[in-house]
């Protein structure tokens, strides 16, 4: 035992000592909150492109007003997107500070995204298409001054049917901004004199289309006993962040476990660490190890979080607490993360016995990876469909378990497939366990390549 715990503890230290470890570590926190913020980031710092308008022909009349109109539409129902956001943000930070910024920053999503500018006199007052174009050419090319310089110039037309159409200049070829905000407005206006033809007011189809009902969900599982609240979707959204930090953690561990195993059968360190403890104690010290270097990044990660949330939004902070201690999601995240770690942390540090370099382990690693997608693509069907046929039947698959369960947890599964699935799934650890650590031993006194012949018949033969 005290051969195992001297290993594991060369095994936590090699990785926690080092700076890259800690960088990487604070690394994940900060790009999951950039993740989120990205987008809005991406989306504020968005150009306005300057657009040009013209009608083409009196035929065209009435289409830049259109134009003009759909704008005005799309900065408004933005600003209620705001509004909406900055609402659910409150209820998620409750009192707290984090509402109001959140509703800040939600507030300058309502901006335009176009700057409908007057065409220039030369351009304006041009009386062939061949002159026009030329001038168009000129504002959109580089020789233009700079404040003089158009994104996109739009000539709106109608077709021999008489319905509303455009061509778009744009500065840029792969920028379909212009183009596609002009073809929805085209379409509005179609449909505003399709429907006046018909002798229906477009100002009602408009207020009808603008129309949005206010749908209250109910349910008798809810946390008030009617109306399903944010914290009522609490459990789901963790469930589903659980399966993915899981899925991220095993992988995680198993590769370093890999890669250590791997490193040291290269450097002729492995047959030194055999000469004083046996195969069985140097697979399970660095199992062990890794596993207690995983717990750090956890423990590290959940501090973040509960730190983040204690700041931001203390009430959501009191909810997750209640939801992991006292509904038991955090025994059932232990429980699968301890089964599923087994299952492939052993794995991974027998594939590694056969491999001396990278390339050697790919072999065996590209099929793992391919069985290694799938709970992840299954998962998020997990969180609206939790009982859905495909879901319940590859929760019984082993190596699926670990991910598809805590994924489901939320939606209290009946207790059969709780004790099934975790009884099985802890059987075939078991049995990796056994599996590898007949591959380790053979594979960590041969040199033979690695190979899915190689890797079995070290199984079958167990090291002899």
């Amino acid at each position: 035992m005290n051969r195992i715990l001297l290993i594991a503890r060369r095994e936590f230290l090699a990785y926690a000592q080092t700076a890259g470890f800690w960088l990487s570590l604070l690394a994940f926190p900060m790009f999951a909150v950039l993740g989120g913020a990205i987008p809005m980031l991406m989306k504020n710092s968005e150009p306005v492109r300057e657009v040009v308008l013209l009608e083409d022909g009196p035929q065209a009349s009435g289409l830049a007003a259109a134009v003009r109109e759909a704008l005005a539409t799309d900065v408004q129902r933005q600003a209620e997107i705001a509004r909406e956001a900055a609402a659910k943000a409150g209820e998620f930070a409750g009192e707290g500070m984090g509402a109001e910024a959140a509703a800040g920053a939600a507030s300058s999503v309502a901006r335009p995204k176009l700057n409908l500018v007057s065409a220039p006199d030369d351009l304006a007052g041009t009386t062939t298409a061949e002159e026009r174009e030329a001038r168009i050419r000129y504002y959109l090319g580089d020789e233009a001054e700079k404040a003089q310089q158009l994104d996109a110039v739009v000539i709106l037309t109608r077709n021999e049917e008489g319905r509303p159409t455009a061509r778009v200049w744009s500065r840029r070829a792969t920028d379909n901004t212009v183009r596609n905000f002009v073809r929805d407005a085209m379409k509005d206006a179609n449909r505003a004199e399709v429907f006046g033809e018909a002798g229906i007011d477009p100002a009602i189809v408009r207020e009808t289309g603008a129309y949005d009902p206010k749908v209250v969900v109910l349910s008798p599982s809810a946390a008030s006993g009617g109306e399903v609240s944010f914290r009522d979707k609490l459990p789901g959204i963790i469930g589903l962040g659980s399966a993915f930090l899981l899925w991220s953690l095993i992988i995680t561990g198993a590769s370093i476990l890999l890669n250590s195993v791997m490193e040291e059968k290269s450097n002729k360190i492995l047959e030194v660490l055999m000469s004083s403890a046996s195969a069985t104690e140097i697979l399970t010290g660095k199992v062990l190890g890794v596993a207690m270097l995983t717990a750090t990044v956890l423990l590290a990660w959940g501090g973040i979080g509960a730190a983040g949330l204690l700041h931001f939004a203390p009430e959501q902070a009191m909810n997750v607490g209640q939801i992991l201690l006292t509904d038991g999601m955090l025994l059932y995240f232990a429980a699968y993360a301890i089964g599923g770690y087994l299952m492939y942390a052993v794995l991974f540090a027998a594939i590694g016995a056969f491999c001396e370099t990278p390339r050697d382990a790919q072999t065996l690693m590209g099929p793992i990876m391919m069985v290694l997608v799938v709970p992840i693509i299954v998962v998020q069907m997990a969180l609206q469909t939790p009982d859905a046929p495909l879901v319940k039947i590859l929760s019984w698959v082993p190596f699926f378990t670990p991910f598809l369960m805590a994924a489901r947890a939320h939606s209290d599964p009946p207790m059969i497939e709780i004790v099934g699935t975790m009884v099985g799934m802890f059987a075939m650890a078991l049995f990796m366990v056994w599996v590898a650590g007949r591959a380790f031993r053979a594979g960590a006194l041969s040199d033979v390549k690695l190979s899915w012949k190689s890797f079995v018949g070290a199984v079958r033969g167990g090291g002899r």
